[in-house]
């Protein structure tokens, strides 16, 4: 991680890797297997302290077939949203095939 931000420059940016550790697993940025989990957490310093501020936890909620914990970030779900069809039912976002 440190070489990739060094090749673009990114001296003012502090890189930190879960490899190793067990970031992943008290963060809930993956699962028992290892799969990395589409999860989001936010850090906070203060008075020198770091802590875990926010976490998009819904990913872990029950909202009926609804994957919506990571909307606030993904603005086009928010835009499709506020059309008359909205997001409709039989449609999620896939990767490329």
């Amino acid at each position: 991680v440190s070489a990739y931000a060094r090749e673009r420059g990114w001296d003012r940016l502090r890189m930190l890797s879960s490899q190793d550790n067990s970031f992943g697993a008290d963060y809930f940025t993956e699962n028992e297997k290892g799969d990395q989990m589409p999860m989001a957490n936010v850090f906070v310093r203060r008075d020198g302290t770091v802590r875990h501020f926010w976490g998009s936890e819904m990913l872990y909620a029950d909202v009926d077939g609804q994957p919506r914990h990571m909307d606030l970030m993904w603005p086009l779900w928010n835009v499709l949203d506020t059309t008359p069809e909205g997001r409709g039912s039989d449609w999620y976002p896939s990767l490329a095939r």
